[in-house]
């Protein structure tokens, strides 16, 4: 008999699951679109999918067996994760129509769409140091993605597209979290997003990788799956309005990845924009982290 799975918060802890996924998630969002300009959307998924599920298994099942997957919210799995298939599809191909940072950067308005779907269907609270966090976040966002300009391209519409969906995903695996353990949540996401894309596959066009090839689209996989570990993790640990926030630092990789692969200089919008972003998830950091020592330091409470 499966034991209930009971989630609690442990925000500092979240926080730091979501800073290490934004590390390999950069990394691997750079080998993407580096795949993207030789080999079709699909098979590069496919691809990672299949290297995610890879190492998740590794990681995860000798822990737990198959009683990891044993769950009463199969039809919430299944449809969380072919929004993330869709999502996922669509910042690929964003990927391969802009520059790393830009994309990543308009991605960022995700935690903005997961902290007001947590509020409309978790009723889960703001408080006002998160929303004004999420404010001055999102004014960061607007700076780096320039709107009225280049920025807002046919890829970009494909970002903006992935920020919505990825930013109601974010609050469906917080609902999921409830009674479902972070390892439950990766091992049904890579499972069923490896189903997906193997179904999509083959009404596609294919390129046989060559040995080079073949080598990065498994690396892309394992260092997604590590990702998508640690930020199922960070979400089952805090609420999306506290780490969620913290995703932003993949922008800091992809500046610095964007200009050694493809030379792009970062220009003053987005260095400004990066540098709001980057400070509202530091007093946010702050701001939690001192709340957790005030709870920890605080008598019990008696009747």
């Amino acid at each position: 008999m499966r034991v209930p799975y009971i989630r609690t918060d442990h925000v500092t802890r979240g926080i730091s699951y979501m800073l290490a996924a934004t590390v390999v998630f950069a990394a691997s969002q750079a080998l993407s679109k580096w795949l993207v300009a030789d080999y079709p959307v699909t098979e590069v998924l496919l691809f990672r999918a299949l290297g995610s599920l890879a190492i998740c298994s590794i990681l995860i099942l000798p822990r737990t067996g198959l009683a990891v997957f044993e769950t009463r919210r199969l039809g919430a799995h299944v449809s969380r994760n072919a929004t993330q298939a869709i999502a996922q599809s669509f910042l690929m191909i964003a990927f391969g129509l802009m520059p790393l940072a830009g994309a990543i950067a308009i991605n960022f308005s995700a935690p903005m769409f997961a902290a007001l779907a947590a509020a409309v269907y978790l009723h889960e609270r703001i408080s006002r140091a998160r929303g004004l966090a999420l404010v001055i976040g999102f004014g960061g966002v607007l700076l780096v993605a320039s709107p009225g300009t280049d920025s807002f391209s046919v890829g970009a519409l494909f970002a903006i597209a992935n920020a919505v969906m990825f930013g109601s995903i974010t609050a469906a695996v917080r609902g999921l979290s409830v009674t479902e353990s972070a390892e439950t949540l990766t091992m049904y996401q890579m499972v069923l997003l490896t189903l997906y894309f193997a179904v999509a596959a083959p009404f596609f066009s294919t390129v046989m990788p060559n040995w080079t090839g073949a080598a990065i689209l498994i690396a892309n996989g394992l260092l997604n799956g590590v990702g998508q570990y640690w930020w199922t993790r960070a979400l089952s640990l805090g609420p999306p309005a506290a780490v969620g926030p913290f995703y932003y630092f993949s922008l800091v990789w992809a500046m610095i990845l964007g200009f050694l692969v493809w030379g792009d200089l970062p220009g003053p919008g987005l260095l400004l924009g990066s540098a709001i972003v980057v400070g509202s998830g530091l007093y946010l950091l702050w701001h939690e982290s001192g709340k957790a020592r005030a709870i920890r330091k605080a008598p019990p409470i008696t009747e």
